[in-house]
């Protein structure tokens, strides 16, 4: 495994962070590591990268572990934080040209930071100053320094703040490619991101994991209510009688209160042939039906309510 955290326990003061948090996440996975704010995300990605200590517990990278070897495992990572803390007075090529000798780069210093330019579109920004870019611009430097030295892991977080729409396309799709060779650990506030870019999903709640789950499943962790039905009837039933469906869990009505025709139907297993005959027993006709499965953001806000 690229990455391994074996039962981390994190404390400032007396408040808890992070409580026995243990996963591992493989190269050539790109992994959402999602939660609200507080619940731990950056504490644990600065404990992965030998920013800050665990209270107990152990972090490894590559197999090598970030407190006995702080300096081997820095080589092998990438890290983009939260607040992406740069040089504002320092020029872009200057500054990359600065983070790639830290680095020890060498001979292929000059050529990898013409590369790293180029791949994160800073082509243009090259020669101004760091304090003159948009937000945008200053992310894409920050995601540049963490390529520069072309390390196994990366470890970003929010790296697509303040970026505008085509420039977030742009990023999701370099760290999407990034990621069929590198191991990455993407945190994030944009649902659409996480299911852009993520092959695997951890929510944190309260410094604890309470989901860890392929991105293609994730959607069906929700109380149980994997999914979502709306339909349209000719006149309106009695909610009452729709509730009494075999899978239901719950029904709202939609649309003019006085005349609603429109229902929202959560169950727990595909119903719309018992909506059918539902109709046709109590001589209705079904205008529409649509199904909808829960949405990423829907599995979250349920998750860390």
């Amino acid at each position: 495994m690229s990455i391994e955290v074996r039962n981390v326990t994190k404390y400032y003061g007396e408040q808890k962070a992070l409580d026995n948090i243990s996963f591992s996440v493989p190269a050539g996975q790109v992994t959402g590591f999602l939660g609200p704010n507080g619940a731990g995300k950056s504490t644990m990605m600065k404990i992965i990268t030998g920013s800050l200590p665990p209270s107990s517990g152990e972090a490894l990278v590559r197999g090598i572990d970030i407190r006995s070897a702080p300096v081997e495992v820095k080589r092998h990572i990438g890290y983009l934080s939260e607040h992406n803390p740069l040089y504002p007075e320092m020029f872009v090529r200057e500054y990359l040209m600065y983070v790639a000798g830290i680095y020890h780069l060498g001979r292929k210093r000059t050529e990898r930071v013409a590369e790293i330019i180029s791949i994160t579109g800073l082509e243009r920004e090259k020669q101004k100053k760091i304090g003159s870019l948009s937000k945008g611009y200053r992310q894409r430097v920050g995601l540049a320094q963490a390529l520069i030295h072309d390390p196994e892991v990366l470890i970003l977080d929010e790296p697509t703040s303040g970026l505008d729409p085509n420039q977030i396309i742009e990023i999701r799709e370099l760290i999407k490619n990034l990621g069929e060779e590198k191991t990455v650990l993407l945190s994030t506030h944009i649902m659409q991101e996480v299911e852009a870019i993520c092959d695997r999903v951890i929510i944190i709640h309260h410094g604890k994991i309470v989901a860890d789950e392929p991105e293609k499943n994730i959607t069906r962790l929700k109380s149980g209510t994997n999914l979502v039905i709306l339909t349209e009837f000719n006149n309106p039933p009695e909610m009452i009688a729709l509730q009494k469906i075999r899978g239901v869990t719950r029904v709202t009505a939609s649309g003019n209160k006085e005349n609603n025709h429109t229902f929202r139907i959560e169950c727990t297993e595909d119903i719309r042939e018992a909506i059918f005959r539902f109709a046709v027993e109590n001589n209705l006709s079904v205008l529409s039906l649509q199904a909808l499965e829960q949405s990423l953001e829907d599995v979250f806000r349920e998750l860390t309510r």
